[in-house]
């Protein structure tokens, strides 16, 4: 199917627009007719090459880096966020919202500005070494990817990593890249003492497809072998084939889960697809650029497993959708992991050999 050409589409980056948000009272920016004039020139050459976005990382200095929690329906309460906003540029990530809060955009702006925390190691350790500090497992990527591109350069989850290694801090970590690699061996070494698991998502078994829906990520292709090669070193992996988005990427379903299955993935699951706040209108646009044809389908669809709503922003429910759809996706997926040979292995990771990590000029005694 050939996508229809959109005057506002940037290669290689997710959303078709830097549309401002409104949840936070933000000032709202609207195109007038030169603006549009503009763009359609652009697109069609008639001023020259479009402009290519650059990616900017303004660096900021916390005073914490652990972020805590009470939600009653993720299991984790407790997280490290390395990075805001996210160059992989996935046009369904509910993270998008969070960008406001700079007066940027969810759009455009969450995956051309990013903002990085190079003191987040620090930090990290000055919260471990407290003394009435309790260990639960610290969650890495619950709101970007702490493996998106530019960790290449700081690496920042590198460093969060060798801190847990030294307190013996248990970590779960969550990405799209194949770029978890780089860290295998400090990974295997903490596998070893049941102190890390690692979730990879693949969404779809399609190069082009991944390539418009989440732009700078590793290729499928890449990810599943990411996962092998973490099962190879012993590191406990889940493969979450999320999010499902109905009529487009739950045809790969069973595929993906047959493809993990076969390299010894042991745990695997699914979330549908989520459109929080500003997420809804750009999932939309993006439809509309990508798959004109059968946008009205998807959002029929996506409303039936939210109860007439695009999105469902109640605990518990906002996981689990209902409906006829929701029942089908559900024993599907059910079907395919009996299949595949994927029990759902649980794992529960050590907190019990947590010490206090060493900060400044204080050493430990034994």
């Amino acid at each position: 199917m050939r996508t229809r050409e959109h005057p506002d589409a940037q290669s290689g980056r997710g959303a078709a627009s830097a549309d401002v948000s409104a949840h936070f009272g933000l000032a709202q920016r609207q195109a007038d007719g030169d603006w549009r004039d503009h763009m359609t020139a652009l697109a069609q050459g008639e001023d020259g090459p479009p402009v290519k976005l650059r990616t900017t990382v303004t660096e900021e200095h916390p005073k914490t880096i652990v972020s805590f929690n009470k939600s009653p329906d993720i299991p984790f309460d407790r997280s490290i966020n390395a990075y805001r906003g996210c160059e992989h540029g996935c046009i369904y990530c509910f993270a998008r919202p969070t960008h406001a809060y700079h007066d940027l955009s969810p759009g455009l702006d969450f995956e051309t500005k990013l903002f990085a925390k190079p003191d987040a190691a620090r930090l990290l350790r000055e919260t471990l070494a407290k003394p009435k500090y309790r260990p639960a497992p610290i969650a890495l990527g619950t709101n970007t990817d702490p493996y998106q591109p530019i960790e290449r350069d700081y690496r920042i989850t590198h460093e969060i990593l060798k801190v847990c290694l030294e307190a013996r801090h248990p970590v779960t970590i969550t990405t799209k890249s194949d770029r978890v690699m780089q860290d295998i061996d400090l990974l295997a070494e903490m596998a070893h003492r049941n102190l890390v698991a690692v979730a990879i998502s693949v969404t779809t078994l399609d190069p082009k497809l991944s390539s418009r829906l989440e732009p700078r990520c590793a290729a499928p292709a890449k990810r599943l072998k990411a996962l092998e090669k973490l099962v190879g070193a012993n590191v406990p992996v889940h493969c979450s084939v999320s999010p499902i988005i109905p009529a487009i990427t739950d045809e790969y379903m069973e595929g993906i889960v047959e493809r993990a299955g076969a390299i010894g993935v042991t745990s695997a699951g699914w979330i549908p697809l989520r459109l929080p706040h500003e997420v809804a209108p750009l999932f939309r646009e993006w439809l509309d650029v990508h798959y004109p044809d059968r946008a009205g389908k998807v959002m029929s669809i996506v409303r039936s497993i939210r109860g007439g709503r695009d999105n469902d922003p109640d605990f518990f429910t906002r996981m689990k959708p209902s409906g006829v759809w929701a029942d089908l996706l559900r024993a599907r997926f059910r079907l395919a992991c009996k299949r595949a040979g994927i029990a759902g292995a649980k794992f529960e990771l050590d907190c019990s050999q947590f010490r206090p990590p060493e900060t400044g000029g204080q050493m430990r005694l034994f």
